[in-house]
């Protein structure tokens, strides 16, 4: 770590054009791209969770790209430890890292130090978890969200895990862990960073997501789910919960048509842009820039706040 030296980042919304941009950095400034994102860990699910293209990963190195099953799931800490020893290791080699993605806590406890949850009475938690399984995750989101509104709107009702949590600290200590989360504030700088974020127009990006989901269902997103299936990757797995996945498993098992899983894939990402926007909206450290900019003006735009860091 090394929290003077400035950590560039391209981050922001699904869609906005992140890993062009990035990639472009990486290569006038001999970097190579370290990836934020939840998603694009999983291994064999590629066409969904829009991965680099080959020409983009023969561009520039990528990492933290196809690390975990479909079946696991990375905690935050999980990532930022990873990330930490990425980060050495490019600058090891006398090269840049670069961040790139739109998973914003995870960057956050990358810069500014991940949360820790107080412990949890183990009956509080054994019957949180039972909840899960008998009445699902939506019906405690639901419950979560009349104790704990804004932790229930950081976090989807489709995540079990983090549902979960967020109900057990509260019950736990009385009081929510968006408080707790407040009160700890993330304020141990462990690295400078020098981050934008691309701003698009509402309408132009809502377009752009439509033009993107569509597209992966027409490059095969629906197949590779059939094909996790098949190698016997649960449909209620981690990695098939993402926006889409969750939609063509849906497809597969008949409860949907096409259209349909279309439709709710391209709702299910606007809403999802629309908390990244907000998120990133309260990061001081990334600045919203135009999308029009080239490259050598957004890295002009980089070195200059890192220089006045």
């Amino acid at each position: 770590m090394s929290p003077k030296e400035p950590l560039f980042a391209v981050m922001g919304p699904t869609a906005s054009g992140k890993s062009a941009l990035a990639v472009a950095l990486c290569q006038r400034l001999g970097g190579e791209l370290v990836t934020v994102d939840s998603a694009q860990v999983f291994r064999g699910l590629d066409v969904g969770t829009a991965k680099p293209t080959p020409e983009e990963r023969a561009a520039v190195p990528h990492h933290l790209i196809d690390v975990i099953e479909p079946t696991e799931q990375w905690s935050a800490a999980q990532f930022a430890a990873a990330a930490d020893q990425v980060i050495a290791e490019v600058r090891g080699r006398g090269r840049v890292p670069i961040l790139c993605g739109g998973t914003g806590l995870w960057m956050r406890a990358l810069v500014r130090g991940i949360f820790e949850a107080p412990d949890i009475d183990p009956e509080v938690r054994a019957r949180i978890r039972g909840e899960l399984l008998t009445l699902g995750p939506v019906a405690l989101h639901a419950r979560l969200a009349a104790v704990d509104p804004e932790a229930a709107g950081r976090i989807q009702p489709t995540d079990p895990q983090r549902i979960g949590r967020a109900l057990e600290v509260y019950e736990t200590t009385g009081t929510p862990i968006s408080a707790l989360q407040a009160e700890h504030g993330f304020r141990e700088a462990r690295y400078r960073l020098v981050g934008v974020a691309l701003e698009w127009p509402r309408d132009a990006l809502n377009a752009r997501i439509e033009a993107r989901a569509r597209a992966m269902y027409a490059r095969g997103m629906v197949e590779e789910t059939a094909a996790a299936l098949a190698k016997g990757v649960p449909p209620d797995a981690p990695g098939l919960a993402i926006i889409g996945y969750r939609d063509a498993v849906r497809l597969l098992a008949g409860e949907i048509d096409r259209a349909e899983a279309e439709r709710s894939t391209v709702v299910a990402t606007r809403r999802y842009a629309k908390r990244q926007r907000n998120w990133f909206n309260h990061e001081p450290d990334v600045h919203w820039i135009s999308p029009e900019l080239d490259p050598e003006q957004v890295l002009e735009h980089l070195r200059a706040r890192g220089a006045a860091g």
